[in-house]
């Protein structure tokens, strides 16, 4: 399934802030749902679609949309095949498109995390291959 990846509102017709209960009207029943107790005392309830490669994080008293992490390699953002883009790429985009601050750091497991602070998205890569994108209001 193709997804427009949309900064800081969304995915496709998919708004942050949005309940589980309307995200589900959309997107259908997920494959898997994972439920999570973090450390503020709030429970995490994780939609898991098209086999893993979309994961929608719902947080708070009545729980609303607030992360995505999105692996699916038919993923648009800005209008481009996201998932084609190595870093040189994905951080020219993101610069053209009026995201400067930037951070780039090696994760424990070994991908290399690129981070856009003020966009609110993080890019995981492997050698230079884009493997997901996580990111929030």
């Amino acid at each position: 399934m193709k997804y427009e990846i949309k900064i800081k509102e969304g995915l496709g017709d998919i708004r942050f802030g949005m309940p589980v209960e309307e995200v589900v009207g959309i997107m259908g029943e997920a494959e898997e749902v994972e439920t999570m107790d973090n450390a503020v005392d709030e429970t995490t309830t994780i939609l898991h679609y098209d086999d893993g490669m979309l994961s929608l994080f719902f947080e708070g008293d009545n729980p609303t949309l607030q992360c995505i992490d999105i692996s699916d390699e038919e993923s648009t953002l800005f209008g481009e095949n996201i998932f084609d883009f190595g870093e040189k790429e994905i951080v020219q985009l993101m610069v053209k498109n009026k995201y400067f601050e930037q951070d780039a750091d090696e994760e424990n497991w070994g991908e290399r995390r690129i981070s856009f602070g003020e966009g609110n998205i993080d890019f995981y890569l492997d050698d230079d291959e884009l493997l997901a994108i996580v990111y929030g209001k």
